[in-house]
């Protein structure tokens, strides 16, 4: 008697495992880059995972900052599946294993970062939650008998059967090829960060799943909308930037110019704790008139104890933020857009299902709130997973079947180009004109290599959105409301 066959996952952030984890006893083979948590983007999140369970919160309040975040671009439903979840979603990772950080009467200490109006978020190790969500993770995959994991695999194909997806293409670390079938394919593959030439992300978070969807045909959804960090650390020539999460300026770090003038101060109500896409842009600008900085120095001595992933990153590079302020820059962060999916994570490719940042079911609308996308991750993640392990097996698979496959990538050099222009046209000021100059570059880098198509693909969106909206702002539209930093206020 044959094995049955598995559920497929495609990555090994935060909503791959929350996915394979929530699938048993389904058996789940799941493939990544690399092994346990190197490469993926959550290990890197400093921001820690919102969740209205302080007293005196709600998820209504917690949805409500989300929305006014995104621009109620938002899918109000799909918000509030997220909100109402979340503080579920902190007791299942307490459970396996998270140590939140807590107050001196053992409460869980909550933090407060840009777009939202209170104190609800939750940290571990300080500004090191993502690396200790996926230490916990990551143990409970390897002690889970109903998952196989493979690292250092890329896929770079799908396999479909009248119409469905059945199995991937991967290409091993010796160079061979091989076809692996399952009962269906999740891709959690992560955003498109690396290519942007100034990155919170690490490199290889390039968009390959989403690429990879789009090639076999899946809709997109909302591809026009990346969020852009205002502060990661300036280090010119560096691609991937360390993060100087939002946290700081939750416990007062001031954001300054080239002059030691407030960047945020009359910019918007909420200051430097303003939602990202405002904040943003106003640090961009200010790095093209002599410079943006964090100055956190009134932390002193609890700086290291606090944010001790910051405080090594900036002492890694000669700085010491405890009496030298931060210099910072805006860099590309977050995908609020991705492949189309519903609820449950279905996207309109029948056996293709995609969750986390490579998904698109509408939560974080034009602009996500801050500690948002962990939440994502383990929310969807394990809704989806609850799916999975409904799924019939589907037996061994039969008749033909054909394989889409990426086109090869961009050599080293294109990368850069590519790198660099995206930077310029898609960053957090946009106008019409660099547009479609970057359009014609990206259709030519198209014809060699896959990252031209996805970016093409991006631009191409950005393009049909003429007006500003949230994370995608038009330079030549600056005569738009939301183009000033506000946001459309609905009655809620």
């Amino acid at each position: 008697m044959s094995a049955p066959a598995p559920v497929i996952i495609v990555g090994g952030g935060i909503a791959g495992l929350s996915a394979a984890l929530a699938a048993a006893p389904a058996p789940v083979l799941l493939l990544a880059r690399a092994s346990g948590s190197r490469g993926a983007a959550s290990a890197l999140a400093q921001g820690g995972i919102a969740a209205a369970i302080a007293p005196g919160d709600s998820p209504q309040a917690h949805a409500r900052d989300t929305c006014v975040a995104g621009c109620f671009h938002n899918d109000p439903g799909i918000v509030d599946l997220l909100t109402a979840n979340a503080a579920d979603a902190v007791r299942w990772l307490q459970a396996i294993g998270v140590a939140f950080d807590r107050e001196p009467d053992g409460s869980l200490q909550f933090c407060r970062e840009g777009g939202h109006d209170r104190a609800r978020i939750v940290h571990a190790g300080g500004d090191a939650t993502g690396a200790k969500v996926m230490e916990a993770l990551v143990a409970a995959a390897r002690a889970a008998t109903h998952i196989e994991r493979r690292a250092d695999v890329d896929v770079d194909g799908l396999v479909l059967r009248d119409g469905h997806v059945c199995g991937v293409c991967v290409s091993n670390p010796d160079g061979t090829g091989e076809v692996l079938h399952g009962r269906v394919v999740v891709l959690a593959t992560g955003g498109l960060g690396g290519l942007f030439a100034q990155t919170s992300n690490p490199a290889d978070a390039d968009g390959n799943g989403l690429a990879l969807a789009l090639a076999a045909g899946a809709q997109p959804r909302d591809l026009e909308f990346v969020q852009f960090h205002p502060t990661a650390l300036a280090l010119p020539g560096l691609h991937s930037l360390p993060l100087v999460t939002e946290a700081l300026r939750g416990a007062g770090g001031r954001l300054l110019d080239a002059d030691g003038a407030s960047l945020m101060d009359g910019m918007h109500p909420l200051a430097d704790l303003a939602p990202r896409d405002i904040v943003a842009r106003r640090v961009w600008q200010a790095c093209r008139n002599g410079g943006a900085w964090l100055d956190a120095h009134k932390l002193g001595t609890a700086f290291p104890q606090r944010f001790p992933t910051v405080f090594q990153a900036c002492m890694n590079h000669g700085l010491d933020p405890r009496v030298q302020p931060i210099p910072v820059t805006p860099a590309a962060h977050f995908h609020m857009g991705g492949i189309a999916v519903d609820a449950d994570g279905r996207s309109s490719l029948p056996g293709l299902y995609a969750v986390g940042e490579v998904a698109c079911n509408g939560v974080h609308g034009a602009n996500r709130l801050a500690s948002n996308s962990l939440l994502e991750g383990v929310v969807f993640g394990r809704r989806l997973g609850a799916l999975l392990r409904t799924l019939p097996d589907g037996g061994q698979p039969r008749g033909s079947s054909r394989m889409v496959r990426r086109k090869p990538s961009l050599d080293a050099a294109q990368l850069d180009y590519l790198r660099a222009l995206m930077m310029q046209a898609m960053g957090p000021m946009r106008s019409g004109d660099t547009l479609r100059a970057a359009l014609d570059d990206c259709t030519e880098l198209a014809a060699s290599g896959w990252q031209g198509e996805l970016a093409r693909a991006l631009v191409e969106a950005a393009l049909r959105r003429g007006e500003s909206l949230g994370a995608h702002f038009r330079m030549d539209r600056e005569s738009d409301v939301l183009a000033q930093g506000s946001s459309p206020s609905p009655a809620w």
